[in-house]
Formats: C-alpha cells, sequence, structure tokens
C-alpha cells in the first residue's frame, strides 16, 4: 500500500470511527426517551381510572372508621384504600400507614394520583386531582372535590407521596 492509499484508508478509518462515535449515543437516547414516555403515559391513564373512579362515589356519606370495603360509607383512608385497590394498587388502612408508601411529593410536583395529606400528626388523606383540587371524603358533604390551595385545606396541608 502505497502512501496516498495509506492517507484515504486512515481518514476513512476516522470518519467511520468519528460517526459511530457519534451514533451510538443518539441511538441510546432515543431508544430509552420512548420508554419514559410510555411511564409517564401508563401513569397518567393509571391516575386517571383511579380519579375517576373515586368521582363515581362523589356524595356517598362519610362515617369515621368505616370498616374496609364497604361503599355505602367511606372514611378518609378507607376511601383511597377502595379507590386505589379497584385500580390494582394496594394501600394500607389508616391515613399515616398511606403517608409512610410510595415516595415523598414535593407540592409544587404534585400531578394527579398522588396522596395529599393534612393535620399534624396527619390523620387525613385525599386524591390530588390536578390544579388544587383534591377528592376525599369527610363530614357532610361526604365524598367531594376541595381546592386544597384555599382556606382551611391549604393551612393544613401536611404532605404527599406517590404510589403510582
Amino acid at each position: 500500500m502505497n502512501n496516498t492509499n495509506k492517507h484515504r484508508f486512515a481518514k476513512t478509518l476516522v470518519g467511520i470511527t468519528l460517526s459511530l462515535s457519534l451514533m451510538v449515543p443518539a441511538t441510546i437516547a432515543l431508544s430509552s426517551a420512548p420508554a419514559h414516555a410510555a411511564s409517564v403515559t401508563a401513569q397518567s391513564s393509571k391516575a386517571a381510572g383511579i380519579i375517576q373512579t373515586g368521582q363515581r362515589f362523589k356524595g356517598v356519606r362519610y362515617q369515621f372508621g368505616a370498616p374496609a370495603g364497604r361503599t355505602d360509607v367511606f372514611d378518609c383512608s378507607s376511601f383511597t384504600q377502595y379507590v386505589f385497590k379497584k385500580n390494582g394498587i394496594n394501600l394500607p388502612r389508616s391515613s399515616q400507614q398511606q403517608s409512610k408508601v410510595g415516595r415523598f411529593v414535593p407540592k409544587n410536583q404534585l400531578q394527579p394520583g398522588d396522596l395529599v395529606f393534612f393535620y399534624s400528626p396527619i390523620h387525613h388523606v385525599g386524591i390530588y386531582m390536578g390544579n388544587g383540587k383534591v377528592l376525599h371524603t369527610y363530614g357532610k358533604p361526604g365524598v367531594t372535590v376541595s381546592d386544597m390551595n384555599s382556606g382551611w385545606w391549604k393551612t393544613h396541608y401536611n404532605t404527599a407521596r406517590r404510589v403510582l
């Protein structure tokens, strides 16, 4: 092989190597993007199912200590436990126990389907719906939707957990 051919071969080899080194990270990035997108889509679909299930019980009477599994009365944690279970997610029975599952979510990063907790110590739980709304049950309204960014709910917000 003469010098001209060696030089041409070296240039070609460098070009191929550079092209491959640029393609591999792009291929990895492209292959991981759909997996993440699918995960986010599945999570939002699951959240929509949870919220839809919960909204079917609007107006159902509140009863402190309502037995798990009943749908004619709920307390806050029997409500969240029932709704999540209907969507394939098992939660413990009490709001304090539920506040320890999943992972912590800062208030400014809440997403529909997150569990939101009130009081200190915790003794109330609801389902975040988005736009500052919480689906939960308490007192006279029973299962209802409240604005957690105003009034009593704003001043008594404690924490949130993501179980989806």
